[in-house]
């Protein structure tokens, strides 16, 4: 029977813990999930890689936008991915395009081969691709390990049908994970809709800052982002996993 893979999506040294405590395989560390994810700081790279007890995948994206990347900001990224091998990440995370709405090959192998032996995903710049069939049989031929994608839509949920293509497309040759959008009351229905093994997740709530003043400048309008927080319980890791797990025995 298949064994569900799933990667918490973590922000935080204390998000990665709870996702040791929770029973998540792996990791993909970021920061600034508003901007749709972007590469975290060295220093919280090497405190996750210490504490987590887990696989540490780094997403390598040096601003939100686009995915096609100038000289300057390849030259971070390739930096960036330094400091992944000399930290002890297991993987890396990216993604590049072209202005037609193709995976950008070359430059996708250039990177896949300057990370080995470390794990490649290509990331989520995957659902703004002109033909996903296409692209998929572009990444494999990169040497990507895995693919992370909603099937093209905002999210897993509308992306399913699109999602269980994929994973039969893939026939084995590359992992299709599962995510954007990925939530407790809609796991199970997803992990039975595609069909896919691999899940990935940031399973988050929010909660209220413990700051009683408020500064002048904290205006009403400005919403509930300033005076609360993201946080992951460990619980709700495992409770995914659970939801996950159980829709593939019922599916078996």
């Amino acid at each position: 029977m298949q064994k569900i893979v799933f990667e918490l999506c973590a922000e935080t040294v204390d998000a990665c813990l709870a996702a040791h405590a929770g029973g998540a395989h792996r990791i993909e560390l970021c920061t600034a999930l508003s901007e749709g994810g972007l590469s975290p700081s060295y220093g919280l790279l090497c405190e996750v890689v210490k504490k987590s007890g887990l696989p540490v995948h780094v997403l390598i994206r040096p601003r939100g936008g686009d995915f096609i990347y100038t000289p300057s900001e390849l030259d971070v990224m390739r930096e960036d991915l330094k400091h992944c091998h000399s930290a002890g990440a297991s993987g890396v995370v990216l993604g590049f395009l072209c202005a037609n709405g193709t995976v950008d090959i070359e430059t996708t192998r250039h990177f896949v081969q300057m990370a080995g032996p470390l794990e490649v995903t290509f990331n989520r710049a995957f659902d703004y691709v002109a033909s996903q069939e296409r692209a998929l049989e572009d990444v494999i031929a990169t040497g990507c390990r895995r693919v992370l994608t909603s099937g093209g839509e905002p999210d897993v949920v509308r992306g399913a049908e699109s999602l269980a293509r994929l994973v039969t497309q893939a026939a084995g040759r590359i992992d299709v994970a599962v995510g954007g959008g990925l939530r407790l009351n809609n796991a199970a229905a997803v992990a039975r809709a595609t069909g896919a093994q691999h899940f990935h997740g940031s399973v988050r709530s929010r909660i209220a800052s413990p700051m009683l003043y408020r500064w002048p400048g904290m205006l009403k309008d400005e919403g509930p982002s300033r005076d609360t927080r993201f946080v992951v319980d460990s619980r709700d890791v495992h409770q995914m996993i659970e939801n996950l797990s159980n829709a593939l025995i019922a599916v078996a």
